[in-house]
């Protein structure tokens, strides 16, 4: 059903694009039949990439196709906002016919605002955003501790090893005591992970690496992606705990794996005594963390929604969709990703990684 939805809504858009384009190109129609042509072949390979159909293409190949094909899906969101905004216009008289037929100047507009919107957004989206949070506990704890909290990496065809090389520099640049990450490390191949020896760039960070997993570690083929957490020197916490110092991570499975562990059974291996952080891809059902008592849980999977206005659709989805929150005595961080999937570009949201110190009251109240 949802894949039928996927489907016809982007192809609805499309058709509606395609039509004001038609209309409003002042060219012969051999040409306008190029520009439609051109247009929909850029969005058809979107399901390239979804399908891995790129996985039996050379590697330049491959990459350009994913970036063209997933890039095309949110130009095309854009297009269909600007093009119903219009109409809008038309409709309660404030645009004249003349605008939106055989006319130069909006086509040339439509373009310039097309082209800085989207070099804005990838700008926007190779910086990282450096938060910072200060988490303080009841509990003993012999020295304060500093963590880097990422999630939504999506390392493949378009977050390639030289990116993943500069996202290990700025963790190692902050010398921390932990690296803990949220799931998605791997966006859904692995073929381009084997491909560039990708582990090998975490095997560079300096500090310990745990993570729990998310939905696309289940895309890409549990058992490989599970692997490749190994291959990297990960630390994966899947329905399991470990003490490390004076915290307790606990990492549940995500939730494609229908018969993970529930909360309850989980938090049963965990030292209550420490200072417990719960790893868990997708924050659905915040309340039961603070049922059971967890002192922080990290999540990550909504991307803020990546673009506006999709961070608003979030927003109504999630019960916290980005950033801090939190419920009784516990405290929650829902990240939007230092990475993300598809066309890289950043519209009203941002990419980042989390720094966070951790110390006991004692410890606070001293400084």
């Amino acid at each position: 059903m949802w894949m039928l939805v996927f489907t016809l809504l982007p192809l609805s858009a499309l058709a509606y694009v395609s039509w004001h384009i038609w209309c409003l190109l002042p060219l012969g129609w051999i040409w306008k039949v190029l520009v439609i042509l051109l247009m929909t072949g850029a969005f058809l390979l979107m399901f390239a990439g979804i399908f891995r159909s790129t996985d039996r293409l050379p590697m330049p190949l491959a990459v350009g196709i994913y970036e063209v094909g997933t890039s095309s899906i949110i130009i095309l969101l854009y297009l269909f906002m600007l093009f119903l905004l219009l109409d809008l216009g038309r409709l309660i008289r404030l645009v004249p016919r003349s605008v939106l037929y055989n006319n130069w100047w909006t086509a040339g507009g439509i373009v310039l605002f097309m082209v800085v919107l989207f070099v804005y957004g990838y700008l926007h989206y190779q910086h990282k955003y450096r938060e910072e949070l200060h988490l303080t506990t009841s509990k003993p704890m012999a020295k304060p501790m500093k963590l880097v909290l990422i999630s939504d990496l999506h390392i493949g065809y378009h977050n390639r090893r030289d990116e993943l090389a500069r996202w290990v520099d700025l963790i190692n640049a902050e010398e921390p005591d932990l690296v803990l990450i949220g799931g998605d490390i791997i966006d859904g191949s692995m073929r381009p992970l084997i491909d560039q020896q990708m582990h090998e760039e975490f095997r560079r960070l300096k500090s310990p690496v745990y993570a729990c997993i998310g939905n696309h570690e289940y895309y890409s083929g549990e058992p490989r992606a599970c692997q490749f957490y190994k291959d990297a020197g990960i630390q994966l916490l899947q329905d399991s705990c470990a003490v490390v110092g004076d915290l307790c991570l606990i990492g549940r499975d995500d939730n494609t794996n229908m018969h993970r562990l529930p909360i309850g059974k989980l938090m049963q291996q965990a030292d209550r005594s420490k200072y417990c952080i719960l790893l868990v891809h997708q924050p659905h059902h915040l309340e039961q963390a603070e049922q059971q008592h967890v002192d922080f849980q990290f999540s990550g999977h909504t991307h803020h929604g990546q673009i506006w206005p999709i961070s608003w659709i979030t927003e109504h989805v999630y019960e916290c969709a980005f950033g801090r929150h939190q419920r009784g005595n516990t405290q929650y961080y829902v990240t939007s990703g230092i990475g993300l999937w598809g066309g890289k570009f950043r519209i009203g949201t941002r990419s980042e990684y989390v720094v966070a110190y951790v110390q006991s009251d004692a410890q606070n109240n001293n400084n």
